[in-house]
């Protein structure tokens, strides 16, 4: 195992994640044959066959599952090293990867790296997307912009504040079916949401529900747009579709979206923005870090 390169464990994930040979193959710019014999090397390494065919592709095997989380640390720690590697680093140069939301790296985001590379040409940035809790550790990216409180060690953290959310529809919409005048009459629209409870959606309804107790539980909303995308919820909103939340700030520059019960529904949703600490001597990311800081603070404040 110890004389295997980082090729075969890089081929071994695209696989996992592409599901056949001829696929991880393309990703790669790889020749199939080439990307079987990187598996078959593997194989033979660990003693256990890690992928079995199927009419749906090659579906991974117990000992492919296990290996798995270790080949995505070694392709974050490899990214991560590419990313010191690819500039000065006295310089503002190089790359710099952010995550952040789907709605704050589309909505939010784009004016304030657009300013940052506008101020440092060389500085090249990576957005990935995702409401998941990207690790912060182990470098899966640089630099955070979370809507949960980073629990991590070794984290420089910056409170941005509570970014207001609040209840919203398409004017189009309300002229059709008309305004609800209390939260109970929300049963009789048509409301956009979540479609599965995940532990983030669970813990804000949670919080939710105790700054607006007459607001339904999740149990008792009947959906009629479900997506786990709140980039896809906003579209919906924006597209009539129903009643669905949104973030003031982001409403506020739509004047045909109009906003549904302010004084009875309001929902905080705090935000942070975090990076690992050994980052923050290199001045591509401190001046990034700042950057995101600097440009949150402005869009919370506005």
């Amino acid at each position: 195992m110890n004389d295997l390169s980082w090729d075969i464990y890089r081929t071994f994930l695209a696989v996992l994640r592409a599901g056949s040979l001829s696929a991880a193959g393309r990703q790669l710019g790889l020749a199939q044959p080439t990307v079987g014999r990187h598996v078959t090397a593997l194989e033979e390494a660990i003693g256990h066959p890690l992928f079995t065919r199927s009419q749906q592709g090659l579906l991974p095997t117990d000992a492919a599952r296990a290996l798995q989380p270790y080949a995505e640390q070694l392709a974050a720690t490899t990214a991560a090293m590419q990313r010191i590697a690819s500039g000065d680093l006295a310089a503002v140069s190089g790359t710099v990867r952010i995550g952040a939301s789907d709605v704050i790296g589309v909505e939010v985001l784009p004016p304030i790296l657009a300013a940052l590379q506008e101020a440092y040409p060389a500085l090249e940035l990576e957005l990935s997307l995702s409401d998941n809790l990207e690790d912060l550790l182990n470098r899966e990216v640089d630099i955070a912009v979370r809507m949960a409180s980073p629990q991590q060690d070794a984290l420089v953290v910056r409170r941005i504040g509570a970014l207001p959310l609040g209840l919203y529809a398409h004017r189009r919409y309300l002229e059709i079916n008309g305004v609800p005048s209390s939260l109970a009459e929300l049963s009789d629209h048509r409301l956009i949401g979540v479609d599965r409870q995940t532990a983030f959606v669970r813990a804000a309804a949670s919080r939710m529900k105790a700054l607006a107790p007459d607001f339904p539980s999740l149990q008792e909303i009947r959906w009629s747009y479900r997506s786990d995308s709140n980039l896809a919820q906003l579209a919906a909103i924006r597209a009539g579709s129903g009643i669905g939340i949104c973030q003031l700030g982001i409403a506020r520059r739509d004047p045909d979206l109009r906003r549904i019960l302010p004084d009875a529904f309001e929902f905080p949703l705090e935000t942070w923005v975090a990076m690992h600490e050994d980052l923050r001597s290199s001045p591509r990311w401190r001046v990034t870090f700042d950057a995101l800081v600097t440009g949150m603070l402005d869009y919370a404040r506005a």
